[in-house]
């Protein structure tokens, strides 16, 4: 394991430095940042969960929208579901909640990991036999063509035979250097992940549980505003990037001089993306509050969280009367908070 682990090569660059501090800053004045009133942090913590969940899941290849993961996860009593993507969906939102309530007590060992990863594939029959175990059989990465035929391996993953060493070699590598506090929290996180992705140690489910441990040693590092922020959805926008940095770098990890700069540049910069996201909407919470009427504010998360919304659904969510919701709805499109889309009995309302 340690030829893939040769950290000694890495080089913080200025821009990296500059990348770093700008994260740390707004990690240090999360407090008074984010001094808005609970329903309204609960708001952005609910748009994000729905968000991180939508946008992890597509990156793999599901394909539900927000705002369909959203109707999914409001029907709390569901216990099958129709599709390989709405099971993917329930589990991932179960092993991110699980995650938020606990990650003070979730320290990174493999039984943790291997516990995530089975709360990730609970609801996945086809993933039964082999949730919450190392993989049996070889999973390398492949290039498939638009007809679904594959082109041939792009990356070679550890054996099922060299898991084992090489996920307790990277554990207890990732645990050691965050209690030396040698080396920087995030640039610790990010050879996690890409060396974790490099192992690929589940048959299933690699992805998707690299961005939900990224959250748990984030959070563990006490950077307290990840949960009102999706970086999913920063990773997902990015997409090309994301797959181009980590081949990049995974292709030099068994080298005599691995290149870990393509990856940790990229992983900074979505960590930075995801800061300035959550950045620009308290700013947009506060001038909100300052200027909307509640029930217009309550409106507007309809809106954010389902991508849609009309005039019965505001009505019936919110419990107002239609004439009053569409005076709401009047003022919040004139005032440009909201963009008018159909007509008649058609008509919806979106974020402009």
């Amino acid at each position: 394991m340690d030829d893939l682990l040769k950290t000694g090569t890495i080089s913080i660059t200025p821009a990296m430095l500059r990348t770093i501090a700008e994260i740390d800053e707004f990690k240090g004045a999360w407090t008074a940042l984010g001094r808005l009133a609970p329903e309204r942090l609960n708001n952005l913590r609910r748009v994000a969960a729905i968000e991180s969940i939508g946008s992890s899941t597509r990156i793999e290849g599901a394909k539900l929208s927000d705002r369909e993961v959203d109707q999914l996860l409001s029907k709390i009593d569901v216990t099958s579901f129709a599709s390989r993507d709405e099971q993917e969906v329930a589990g991932y939102a179960a092993a991110m909640e699980t995650v938020f309530a606990h990650y003070d007590s979730i320290g990174l060992t493999e039984n943790h990991i291997k516990q995530l990863h089975r709360d990730l594939l609970q609801y996945a029959g086809k993933d039964e036999r082999h949730r919450g175990a190392y993989k049996t059989l070889d999973n390398h990465v492949e290039a498939f063509g638009p007809d679904g035929k594959s082109l041939g391996v792009i990356f070679e993953t550890a054996t099922p035979f060299e898991t084992p060493a090489q996920m307790e070699a990277l554990v207890a590598w990732t645990r050691n250097a965050i209690e030396a506090d040698e080396m920087h929290p995030l640039i610790i996180i990010g050879v996690f992940v890409v060396v974790f992705l490099a192992i690929h140690p589940f048959q299933d489910g690699n992805g998707r549980l690299s961005r939900i441990l990224t959250t748990l040693l984030l959070l563990r590092a006490n950077y307290a505003y990840v949960p009102y922020v999706s970086l999913e959805s920063v990773i997902e926008r990015s997409k090309e990037d994301y797959y181009r940095t980590l081949r990049r770098t995974q292709g030099t990890l068994r080298s005599d001089a691995p290149d870990w700069q393509p990856w940790l540049d990229y992983f900074l910069g979505a960590l930075r993306g995801q800061k300035r996201v959550l950045d620009e909407k308290i700013r947009r919470e506060k001038i909100l509050l300052e200027s909307l009427p509640p029930l217009s504010l309550e409106i507007l998360d309809i809106a954010r969280t389902q991508g849609r919304v009309t005039v019965a659904e505001a009505a019936q969510i919110t419990g107002t009367s239609r004439n009053t919701v569409k005076d709401h709805l009047k003022a919040l499109t004139e005032s440009g908070h909201l963009a008018r889309h159909g007509a008649g009995r058609g008509t919806w309302y979106a974020l402009a």
